[in-house]
């Protein structure tokens, strides 16, 4: 590829901007990368790390028979930045990818500013660059920058609210109650498992159920893919117990039985020092939650390091506005990436912050930009939050049922192998045809 003296600006420090930022770097393409943290802070974030993680530190399955296990491979296929430093800084969690929160933000920040050609710029923008422009700003963009993108794009924003998970001190929990394993395997597992009789059980719910919560306003949203447990809870008394309270697959040793329900807890840092609360994203109060989790057994002297909490997460009405490029409909030059795109997850954001760097870079370098086969994870998510058609909209993780049917008949895990498999063939030929795919070698002086 030519060089190119014109710079490509980035808004967002998150996963999203550092894997676009890196995709450019690696083009040979100048960046100035724009975070307003620590400068200015956000109701989530604790640090002034890039790519900081704020709600759970998964990345959820492995599997190339998920959907977040295959676009994984295929990011990786991609030389994606962000999946690269979360294999390198990985703690146990079975069949998921998660990653130590504080050593895997440190390293994409290293990684990400010593990238040549880069310039890290720590402030906050409150006006829409012009120029080549990826806007990355994510779920909690800044109110003036939020109402200059709602004034350019003409339209309302639409928002709904995220809900993040405690985490506790692993010494805190009573190991005489809680058991290590991962669900139908025989072998030590990778979660602390909390088991619940049933009394212990309704217990718990009709605690999560009459405590006081922080207010929600009546045009708040909640994703339903993450909903807190007091929305779940709310639903039906069983929820939770159909829910992240599933013991499915999971025998308590002391007993010799399948508990009533569980509570897992998921190493949270390397040194396995930190776990959180698997599913238990909550909008309690923080008084509220240490009375209602300390009736969880083996949780009655539990020391909690950051208590659950809401924040806004606000999205574009990305059907209307985006094409699969990325590319704002209404101007060629400017690219969304990241949770503000209405994809829903880290790696989701992290896949449209690396579309978005390569088309940027390919715009840069005199180039046309270019698409996944929608046959691929990443490409079907992206087909779905540009889908023309499609009137009501909400935020959407990655999953198979976004994938186009196959030519043959297939049920369960074999339609799901069948898919991954036509998933990456399709994604190598795409590559050699457009000269994309992992070429490290296009980084220079890293």
């Amino acid at each position: 590829m030519g060089e190119t003296t014109e710079r490509v600006t980035v808004v967002g420090g998150g996963l999203a901007g550092c894997e676009a930022a890196w995709q450019l770097a690696r083009r040979g393409v100048p960046v100035d990368l724009y975070e307003m943290r620590p400068v200015t802070g956000t109701a989530a974030h604790a640090t002034g790390d890039l790519a900081e993680l704020v709600c759970s530190n998964s990345f959820r399955s492995r599997s190339l028979t998920t959907g977040a296990g295959l676009l994984k491979e295929e990011m990786r296929r991609m030389g994606s930045l962000i999946i690269s430093l979360g294999e390198a800084h990985q703690v146990p969690a079975g069949s998921a990818l998660a990653v130590d929160r504080t050593r895997f933000a440190r390293a994409v920040s290293e990684q990400v500013a010593a990238l040549p050609g880069l310039r890290l710029i720590r402030r906050e923008l409150e006006e829409v660059p012009s120029g080549l422009t990826i806007l990355a700003t994510g779920p909690l963009t800044a109110q003036p920058l939020s109402e200059r993108i709602g004034e350019l794009l003409g339209t309302e924003h639409l928002y709904y609210y995220d809900a993040i998970s405690p985490v506790l001190t692993a010494e805190s929990v009573d190991t005489a109650v809680a058991f290590r394993a991962s669900r139908y395997d025989e072998r030590p597992g990778d979660y602390l498992n909390l088991p619940l009789t049933q009394a212990d059980y309704y217990r718990l719910v009709d605690a999560v159920v009459e405590a006081e919560k922080v207010p929600v306003r009546s045009f708040e949203r909640f994703f339903e893919g993450c909903l807190p447990i007091e929305e779940m809870a709310r639903r039906g008394r069983e929820t939770l117990a159909f829910g992240p309270m599933r013991p499915t697959g999971l025998v308590d040793p002391a007993s010799g039985q399948r508990p009533y329900a569980v509570v897992q807890l998921r190493q949270e840092n390397h040194e396995g020092t930190l776990y959180n609360l698997v599913g238990f994203q909550t909008k309690m109060t923080y008084p509220e939650q240490k009375r209602v989790f300390s009736l969880i057994p083996g949780l009655a002297n539990a020391v909690f390091v950051r208590y659950g909490s809401l924040h806004r997460n606000t999205f574009i009405n990305a059907p209307r506005h985006l094409l699969p490029t990325l590319q704002w409909r209404g101007a060629p030059r400017l690219f969304f990436a990241g949770q503000i795109t209405g994809v829903e997850g880290y790696i989701e954001s992290a896949a449209s912050g690396l579309l978005a760097g390569i088309n940027a870079g390919r715009l840069a370098l005199g180039e046309n930009p270019v698409t996944p086969p929608g046959t691929t994870a990443l490409g079907s998510l992206l087909r779905y939050i540009t889908d023309t058609g499609r009137e009501a909209f909400q935020p959407m993780n990655v999953n198979f049922g976004l994938f186009p049917n196959l030519p043959v008949k297939a049920r369960g895990r074999r339609k799901k192998e069948l898919m991954a498999e036509r998933s990456l063939r399709d994604l190598e030929r795409w590559c050699l045809e457009t000269g994309e795919g992992d070429h490290p070698a296009a980084v220079r002086e890293a």
